[in-house]
């Protein structure tokens, strides 16, 4: 597929976060080529051509290693997550290097970074990454690289994933596993989450699952995916992903079960 790739002038770097363990979100890019289409983060855009065509556009912010520079000399010190909206580590960033200038400006300047992305290329950064200055969250949905390539087409393979767990826990990195979205007759068989569970447990990083979040066009992207692998599912799906379905319970009791097991750090996402 063709990725539409544009400039973009941002007006600031750190942005207030409510997500858990984090007071500010940083964003190098807007929009993802990793084209993941259980991806809600269009929807809190609120623009029906950004939610429907995620995926296929990526707009660098060009100036927000100069905006960071301003604001971390005035803000008060905080959790960084980079990134929240999209990937930091998506293809473009090999040739940018936007997020890398980004996490070694916040590390300068003492602001701890939890990175969460779902490609290998956060290893070319290992010498900015240390412990104690970061933690590092790899999002593993799945061990089944074709199920990966349908779900997540150009985000790195999910072996190659647990690699880079791997790489960072042997230097001693804080780092953690999210599993999510879990997606009914997707992903939330018992031997799936094992396997994904047994790369948390190998790693020895905490896992945090999810369930799927239909927020607004969602189920457009997801759909296509859904009628190939079930196809009746797309219309069962709102039912089973309710918080309180009997399906969502049942597999929040596969996963802790798999975690008490293997002796796995877990919890539930937000």
């Amino acid at each position: 597929m063709r990725i539409e790739y544009s400039n973009m002038n941002c007006k600031t770097a750190l942005s207030p976060s409510k997500l858990p363990g984090l007071r500010y979100s940083l964003n190098p890019y807007l929009g993802c080529e990793h084209g993941c289409v259980y991806c809600y983060s269009p929807s809190t855009l609120r623009d029906e051509w950004t939610g429907l065509n995620w995926g296929k556009f990526v707009r660098a912010k060009q100036n927000i290693v100069e905006v960071l520079a301003r604001e971390v000399k005035r803000k008060p010190n905080g959790t960084v997550g980079v990134s929240t909206v999209c990937d930091p580590y998506q293809p473009l960033e090999a040739k940018l290097e936007l997020t890398r200038k980004c996490i070694e400006l916040l590390s300068r300047h003492g602001f701890p970074v939890s990175i969460q992305t779902k490609s290998s290329l956060v290893l070319r950064d290992v010498d900015l990454i240390v412990p104690e200055k970061f933690d590092v969250g790899v999002t593993i949905t799945t061990m089944d690289r074709g199920l990966a390539s349908k779900i997540e087409p150009r985000a790195s393979p999910p072996e190659t994933r647990a690699q880079t767990l791997d790489e960072f826990s042997s230097r001693k990195v804080e780092t953690w596993l999210f599993l999510g979205p879990i997606i009914p007759k997707l992903n939330d068989g018992e031997d799936s989450l094992r396997q994904v569970i047994e790369v948390a447990h190998r790693t020895r990083s905490k896992l945090i699952y999810d369930r799927l979040n239909l927020r607004r066009w969602v189920l457009d992207r997801l759909t296509p995916v859904l009628k190939e692998e079930s196809p009746e599912l797309a219309r069962q799906l709102p039912d089973l992903i309710r918080e309180q379905s009997e399906s969502w319970r049942k597999v929040c009791s596969k996963v802790e079960s798999i975690c008490r097991e293997l002796g796995v750090k877990y919890e539930l996402a937000f």
